[in-house]
């Protein structure tokens, strides 16, 4: 049923079908962009996931213990062996990728392969490797599901889904439940699309409701790490002691809003370029923009500007599915240019790492003679 929240439009042409050398150049061309990506950002998880992925439920953690409440059988059993953490971690990603790979071989649309594409091109492409074992890689992977199994009209499915998803980490209530509300919204009356976000927007504000973890559970995980083969990180438990005022104290939200407000202006722009500014454009302008919000999270201002371009391109990829939409010629004049733009995004990497250069040679000698 078409609700109100759809813009009323004549039905939009059916795609081109692309010819079987356009489609080989394409798959060629995402091969070599998931190779690139991977060689640009690859690494081992970090011990800061790792410390993470260690809370659990039955330890006393009451914010972000899905993963490790699941990992704590085998993280017993092991000894908190660092090798359950880090097969973890790879396996979300190799998941996260089979669902992008899916994505882009199911695609008709040219358009959406090449959007698939330019974000594994992108700094995004390089980062999305180099956060292996990130909670953020499990809740789009949980998206993923909700959004197959919306189309497959198992609603209720989808709507359990985004509630295991603030289980995982809340910042799903700023990054992946806006991209599921802007697709429920659209497939379904007001009132029923409420009651599927209803759940999972109401479990989020719980688990923000209550204490982070019980009081010195954090110390306990503590000295159980301490016997571990890989040496935790106390301020990835030190996240659970504070309260989100003693965060605030300790960045700046104002420097996090200057590295990120560029990037939203440039997606959003964007996207109401090549998406005619109506009523019908709020929904998913809502759910680009949401990531914007995590200023007010934390300082890892570049690991926000990676999901805020990656909501872009998802709410972007779903939009152009929608009637089977096709970029003409002006609109892909203008979404180039915005993915130049994005090129130039600096996005630093964590502990210490640097993405790795694309070239046959090495640096010039700083002497500028080579010996």
């Amino acid at each position: 049923m078409t609700t109100q929240l759809e813009e009323r439009r004549p039905p939009a042409p059916a795609p081109v079908k692309s010819g079987k050398a356009a489609q080989c150049l394409t798959t060629a061309l995402f091969a070599v962009a998931v190779a690139l990506a991977g060689y640009t950002g690859f690494r081992w998880p970090g011990e800061y996931v790792a410390t993470l992925e260690a809370t659990s439920l039955s330890g006393g953690f009451h914010r972000r213990f899905l993963v490790g409440t699941l990992l704590h059988p085998f993280a017993v059993a092991t000894g908190y062996d660092y090798r359950v953490f880090a097969i973890a971690g790879f396996v979300v990603l190799a998941g996260l990728l089979t669902a992008v790979a899916i994505a882009f071989f199911r695609s008709p649309s040219g358009s959406r392969r090449m959007v698939i594409i330019a974000w594994l091109l992108l700094p995004t492409g390089g980062y999305l490797f180099h956060e292996v074992g990130y909670y953020d890689q499990v809740l789009y992977l949980l998206l993923f599901g909700a959004l197959w199994a919306l189309h497959r009209n198992r609603p209720g499915i989808a709507s359990a889904l985004m509630v295991l998803s603030v289980t995982v980490h809340e910042i799903a209530l700023l990054t992946v439940l806006p991209v599921f509300g802007f697709m429920v919204l659209r497939k379904f009356p007001f009132r029923r699309a409420c009651a599927f976000l209803a759940p999972p927007a109401v479990a989020g504000l719980v688990i923000l409701a209550v204490s982070p973890a019980a009081p010195g559970a954090a110390g306990r995980l503590g000295q159980t790490l301490a016997g571990a083969d890989f040496r935790y990180r106390t301020d990835a438990l030190g996240l659970f002691e504070r309260s989100q005022s003693q965060s605030w104290a300790i960045y700046s939200i104002t420097d996090v809003l200057l590295y990120l407000v560029p990037i939203a202006v440039v997606v959003i722009g964007g996207f109401l370029v090549l998406h005619r500014p109506s009523g019908a454009a709020v929904l998913p302008v809502a759910a680009i923009a949401a990531p914007l919000l995590l200023a007010l999270a934390g300082w890892d201002e570049a690991r926000w500007g990676f999901l805020l371009v990656s909501n872009f391109v998802v709410v972007l990829w779903l939009w152009l599915g929608h009637r089977g939409r096709e970029l003409g010629m002006s609109q892909l004049g203008a979404l180039t240019a915005v993915l130049l733009i994005l090129t130039h995004i600096p996005m630093p990497y964590f502990d210490g790492y640097a993405p790795r250069v694309i070239t046959l040679v090495g640096p010039p000698h700083p002497s500028g003679v080579v010996k």
